[in-house]
């Protein structure tokens, strides 16, 4: 993990991405969600307050589902 940039920054998202890398955006109320690089940031509806400070975190691994179950006959 990267240290916290004030989101004043974010404009210069793209210089800092990596693959296998996202970004973690945290607003004045501590909360947070990840997000690649996007000009204009799709914010939660239910966020309050803006965007404070962002960094660069690993990716998350993808959640598998359990397998489909045979068809029972």
């Amino acid at each position: 993990m990267s240290d916290w940039i004030d989101f004043d920054q974010w404009h210069n998202c793209a210089r800092m991405e990596r693959p296998g890398f996202v970004f973690e955006v945290r607003n004045g109320e501590g909360r947070s969600l990840l997000t690649t690089c996007t000009a204009s940031l799709q914010l939660p509806f239910d966020w309050t307050s803006p965007p404070v400070r962002f960094r660069l975190v690993e990716a998350p691994r993808p959640r598998r589902s359990n397998p489909v179950p045979k068809p029972q006959f």
